[in-house]
C-alpha cells in the first residue's frame, strides 16, 4: 500500500483537530463580545435608581438621564411632583429629606414596584455663604439636617436592602469647594457638610468592598442651574481655569459612568473645569 495511503486517516483526523482549534480561538472572542454587547446593553435591565432632590436643577437631569438609560427611577423631593409627573418606570414622592419617613417610603416604593434599588444618587441638599461669622445656629442646623441627616436616613436603608440583593451603588453630589476653596467665596460652614459626604464616601467604599456595594461622589464646581440664576455669568466663568461653567448633562454623564463603573469605588469625581487642582 502506498505509504500517503497509510497516513491517510491520521491526517484526516489532525485537520479536523485543527479545525476544531481554529475555529474555536476565531469564534471565541466573537462570542465573548457579544456577551459583553448584550450586558452593556441591557446594563439597566430591571435596574432601579432612587434620586433625591429630584424636583429641579441636577435632581431633575438625574431622574431623565436615567430613565433614558433604561432604569425604572423613584425621584424624591419636597414637592417632586409639581414637576414630575409618575408613570410605569417613574414613581415620585413628595416628601422633605430630614425626615426618615421620606427615605422608608423611597426604598418601600422601589422595593413594591420595581423589586431592588440598584443605586442610589444622594443629590439633595442645601447651599449658604455668608461670612464665617454670619452663620447662625439656625444656619448651621439646615445645613446638618438637609445634606447630613438625609443622607445619612436614605443612604442606611438603600445599604439594607443592598446586602440582600448583594450589590449597590450610592453616589453623593458633594461640592469642589470642599477641597478647593476660592477666595471671595465664603461658605465655609456649608463645607462642613460636604467635605463630609467626600470622607463618609471614602469610609463607607472600604466597610462594604466585600459585598459588592459601591460609593462614591460627584463634586462640581459652578453649573448652570437655578442656583445660580441670579448670578453674573462672567463671575461663573472666573471660577474654573478652563473659562466656562458645567452644565447639568456634565453632572448627569458622570453619575452614570459612576453607576455603571463596576471597578470604581470611593473616589470623588470631580466636575468643575480643573478648580480643584490648584490656583490658576
Amino acid at each position: 500500500m502506498p505509504f500517503f495511503c497509510t497516513l491517510y486517516g491520521p491526517i484526516r483526523r489532525y485537520r479536523r483537530y485543527l479545525r476544531s482549534i481554529v475555529c474555536f480561538w476565531v469564534g471565541w472572542p466573537n462570542r465573548s463580545y457579544s456577551r459583553q454587547v448584550s450586558k452593556r446593553g441591557g446594563m439597566a435591565k430591571n435596574k432601579t435608581a432612587i434620586v433625591t432632590g429630584a424636583q429641579q436643577g441636577i435632581g431633575a437631569g438625574l431622574v431623565d438621564g436615567f430613565l433614558k438609560s433604561g432604569y425604572s427611577v423613584v425621584a424624591t423631593s419636597l414637592r417632586a411632583s409639581e414637576s414630575l409627573r409618575s408613570s410605569p418606570d417613574l414613581i415620585v414622592i413628595d416628601g422633605d429629606i430630614r425626615d426618615s419617613e421620606t427615605a422608608a417610603k423611597s426604598v418601600e416604593a422601589a422595593l413594591s414596584h420595581f423589586g431592588n434599588v440598584d443605586v442610589l444618587v444622594n443629590n439633595a441638599g442645601i447651599y449658604i455663604t455668608k461670612p464665617f461669622t454670619e452663620f447662625t445656629t439656625d444656619d448651621f442646623n439646615a445645613l446638618v439636617s438637609i445634606n447630613l441627616l438625609g443622607f445619612l436616613h436614605m443612604t442606611q436603608l438603600a445599604v439594607k436592602q443592598m446586602l440582600k440583593q448583594p450589590s449597590g451603588c450610592v453616589i453623593s453630589i458633594s461640592a469642589a469647594l470642599a477641597d478647593n476653596p476660592i477666595a471671595g467665596v465664603n461658605s465655609s460652614v456649608s463645607m462642613i457638610t460636604k467635605g463630609g459626604l467626600n470622607t463618609v464616601t471614602r469610609h463607607l467604599a472600604i466597610e462594604y468592598a466585600k459585598h459588592n456595594i459601591r460609593f462614591n461622589a460627584v463634586a462640581p464646581g459652578a453649573v448652570d442651574t437655578p442656583l445660580h440664576q441670579d448670578n453674573p455669568k462672567e463671575q461663573l466663568y472666573a471660577l474654573q481655569p478652563m473659562g466656562s461653567i458645567a452644565e447639568i448633562r456634565d453632572i448627569v454623564d458622570a453619575v452614570l459612568y459612576l453607576a455603571d463603573a463596576r471597578q470604581v469605588t470611593g473616589e470623588v469625581l470631580h466636575v468643575d473645569g480643573g478648580a480643584h487642582v490648584g490656583r490658576w
